[in-house]
């Protein structure tokens, strides 16, 4: 192995079971403030990762992420907020696991050891050159991310990889590598902890940066949001009283004619 592991490396902190509850916390919240400043530093890389999603996306490509365990529920977790909350149909941004949909609750026994399976679980879904693959590894050696990535890369598609350990097999092989150095685990080894939170922050930046680089934020607000819910419809008539200057009534008579924020306020200009 040609680089350090850090993901592996014993954590900072010994004898853990003889802490009492405040310290534990105290140290786990020390941990956790190396996170936002790891992230910052790969801000380049995401930002590269974005502005080739855009123009992809504005071509009817599509985001896919694949993972296993924590990462791949994570990217799943990403995925499936992004039609609520911009309005995108579900098919635009994808989020695979190994092991398929019951690895979201349950651990599959050696899921991401099948090294073919992600590419086959991508062109299930008719994957075109116009795609986008993001593989999630903290580890950065996960064989179902690996090989999709592979074969992504093979097959003309952007490539990207989240990894939390430098130089790793995944950071190699993505043509963007963003690799996000938050040290040691608290728990040695647990990368549910400080490295998931890294790729979650990660992943907010990507598909909100991008949803809003494609024009699914005005202002600050989300126009396009789902209305799912009478709170999102008391928000969606507020953001209409703020952008129109109009009563609450008047905005909420609008927002049910046309049943978005956007189309509301457009129809008014």
């Amino acid at each position: 192995m040609s680089y350090k592991k850090i993901t592996e490396s014993p954590s900072n902190h010994n004898d853990l079971e003889l802490m009492d509850t405040a310290s534990i916390l105290a140290a786990m919240n020390d941990e956790d403030k190396k996170i936002a400043d790891a992230v910052e530093k790969v801000i380049p890389q995401i930002t590269e990762l974005v502005d080739g999603l855009e123009e992809r996306f504005n071509k009817g490509g599509r985001l896919f992420y694949i993972g296993a365990g924590t990462s791949g529920r994570l990217g799943i977790l990403d995925a499936s907020e992004i039609p609520p909350t911009f309005g995108m149909p579900h098919e635009r941004v994808v989020g695979l696991i190994a092991g398929g949909d019951t690895a979201i609750r349950k651990a599959v026994e050696n899921a991401e050891d099948a090294t073919n399976q992600a590419w086959k679980d991508l062109e299930e879904h008719k994957i075109t050159a116009i795609d986008v693959v993001v593989g999630i590894a903290a580890s950065g050696t996960t064989p179902y991310v690996l090989g999709g990535i592979q074969e992504a890369k093979a097959n003309g598609l952007l490539t990207a990889g989240i990894t939390n350990n430098p130089g790793s097999p995944l950071a190699e092989l993505s043509e963007i590598p963003i690799e996000i150095n938050v040290g040691p685990e608290f728990v040695t080894g647990s990368t549910r902890m400080k490295s998931g939170t890294s790729q979650k922050l990660a992943l907010n930046m990507i598909s909100t940066a991008l949803m809003i680089r494609i024009g699914r934020v005005k202002g600050n607000k989300m126009v396009n949001m789902q209305l799912t819910n009478d709170k999102l419809v008391d928000r969606g008539t507020r953001y209409i009283m703020e952008g129109l200057n109009v009563s609450y009534e008047k905005a909420e008579e609008l927002l049910k004619e046309f049943g978005s924020v956007k189309l509301a306020i457009d129809s008014q200009k």
